[in-house]
This record gives C-alpha cells, structure tokens and sequence, in this order.
C-alpha cells in the first residue's frame, strides 16, 4: 500500500510541476501575442502615414525644381535619399530580430531548472536521500 502511495503522490506532483509549467507558458505566450498585435498595428499606422507623407513630399519636391534644369538630379538625389533610409530601416529591423531577447525565456529557465534538479537527485553520489528534497537556493 504505501508503495503505491508513492507513486501516485509522485504523479501527482509531477503532474502539478507540468500544469505549474503549461501555465506559465500560456501566460508568457498571451503576452507575447498582445505585444505583437501591438507592434504590428502600430507598424501598420507608422508605415501607412509615412507612406503618404513621402509622396506629397515627393510631388511637391518634384514640382519645384520641374521648370528648372535641376529637375533629374533633384529626383536622383530624392530616389538616393529614400534608398538611404530603407537600408538604414532594413538594419535596424535586422538587429532587432538578431539581437532581441528569447521568447518564453522564463519558461525555459524554469524548465532548466527542473532538469538541474533531476540530474541532481538521480545522481547516486549526490547524498541526498528520498526524504531530503534540496531547497531552492540550493538551484543553480
């Protein structure tokens, strides 16, 4: 009897461990998808707006120097500078995606953790016995 006592207390705080992680998963995954709803409709605006910004600009750019024989390197020198701010966009947007930090790291964190732990208690050297449960401040 008090073999399988064991056992299902073991299952059951293996199955508390795994519904304590599933839920900070689901809580990191919603907040990741409201700030990326967030982002994007923000994105959507900004680039909307700039979008027409840039073309009044430059059709009002284009309509001062027309009467004048200035009129091909002024649009050279509009076409050079939108190129300019795109590439310098494109590198922004390029660190951001290569230097942003992991999505549900505390997940993993914790997830790491949890293996420490049972590398810990499965090693036989370790000292520790089936009624000594190491603390947390014992984790790495």
């Amino acid at each position: 009897m008090a073999l399988r006592q064991s056992v299902g207390d073991l299952a059951c705080t293996l199955l508390s461990i795994v519904r304590t992680r599933l839920e900070l998963f689901s809580l990191e995954a919603s907040g990741q998808k409201s700030h990326l709803i967030t982002v994007l409709g923000l994105a959507f605006g900004a680039l909307l707006f700039l979008t027409l910004a840039v073309l009044v600009f430059s059709i009002a750019f284009a309509l001062y120097f027309w009467p004048t024989d200035q009129r091909y390197m002024a649009l050279g020198l509009l076409a050079l500078f939108y190129g300019l701010v795109g590439c310098g966009l494109f590198l922004a947007v390029r660190s951001k995606l290569l230097y942003a930090p992991m999505p549900f790291s505390a997940t993993v964190d914790e997830l790491r953790r949890d293996l420490s732990l049972l590398e810990r208690l499965r090693e036989p050297s370790s000292g520790v016995s089936g009624s000594e449960w190491p603390s947390s401040k014992d984790l790495p």
